[in-house]
């Protein structure tokens, strides 16, 4: 049965001061932390049109791990209605987005929740959100938002440039991970970041990486996101119309470490809200993690040997903070 969501958005309404379990350690806290001031890094821009688009990807993925694709061929009708119903879902009454709630005893994540219920000991973070699987069609649960973004041929272009990035044919990388259409996962997810009194003392998601094996993310307007480079923290800047294009734990993995899982974070605002749609991509469950056989061997040592961990062994361990 589904639990009572504790939820950031309603909790932000009512505020007066706010709760100690959700200030971060001053190392942790975003204004002591965020690189400010001139700087020649820029997070790289894809213009996917263009006959070099592969060649940006494949430097982005190795340098940053992170990059944002335009002309990427997603009508901007479709995005304004992922959007649109995203918000229509966050404006609903308290009790309607209940009914959605996720049933943390069926070990699913799917469904409605908010990252105030965490173990004790954590700190908590500002935000709520909505998480559901929206491919294969076999595995989608119709309970939950139905809708299905248009961003499985962009998701399946960028896997095809980075293997060819590595030497391999165009689709090794989706072969490995799902084995055809049917294999790959998708899980849509969206992250509502309601304003916060103290916004330099919180976070809206603590840092870390995505365990998947790619993340296609749409935001809306209002800043927040932000990712680490040589020990720095950088805000990633709007960029109107633009996906957001993260490498995920398993395609640095696959690639054995010539691409890297970028180490990401997002802070919040005093004034706004803001909303962020990601899509996560996943390898089938019973995907073996590791580097991909013809990247090692011949005097290459593997960086990463899981000794026949399984994507859904890795995901339990890592959502679970344990051991890998």
């Amino acid at each position: 049965m589904a639990g009572v969501v504790q939820s950031v958005q309603v909790l932000a309404s009512s505020l007066g001061e706010l709760p100690p379990e959700f200030v971060r350690p001053e190392h942790e806290r975003p204004r002591a932390t965020t690189f400010r001031g001139a700087s020649p890094l820029q997070i790289p821009v894809v213009d996917m049109s263009l006959p070099d688009a592969g060649c940006r990807m494949v430097e982005a993925a190795t340098e940053w791990g992170v990059f944002q694709a335009v002309n990427h061929g997603v009508p901007a009708d479709a995005v304004a209605e992922l959007q649109r119903v995203g918000r229509e879902f966050f404006a609903l009454p308290q009790e309607e987005k209940q009914r959605y709630a996720m049933d943390p005893a069926s070990g699913k994540t799917e469904g409605y929740g908010s990252s105030v219920q965490r173990s004790p000991g954590d700190r908590k973070i500002w935000s709520d959100n909505l998480f559901h699987t929206i491919s294969p069609p076999a595995a989608v649960n119709h309970g939950f938002w139905p809708e299905k973004p248009r961003g499985y041929r962009e998701a399946n272009e960028v896997l095809e440039r980075l293997s060819a990035g590595l030497g391999l044919e165009e689709g090794a990388m989706a072969e490995a991970f799902g084995g055809g259409d049917d294999g790959l996962v998708l899980m849509q997810k969206v992250n509502f970041y309601p304003p916060c009194p103290q916004p330099e003392l919180v976070l809206g998601f603590a840092p870390h990486t995505d365990l998947c094996a790619l993340t296609v993310l749409v935001t809306d307007d209002v800043p927040g996101l932000q990712v680490s480079k040589d020990g720095r923290w950088y805000d990633v800047e709007h960029v109107p119309g633009a996906l957001i294009i993260n490498v995920g734990d398993q395609i640095e993995i696959l690639s054995n470490g010539r691409y890297r899982s970028v180490l990401h974070r997002v802070t919040v605002s005093k004034e706004k809200t803001r909303m962020s749609w990601p899509v996560f991509v996943h390898p089938r469950k019973d995907y073996v993690v590791g580097p991909h056989p013809r990247l090692v061997g011949g005097g290459i040592p593997a960086k990463y040997d899981y000794k026949d961990k399984t994507f859904e062994d890795y995901t339990y361990c890592k959502i679970n903070k344990l051991p890998q």
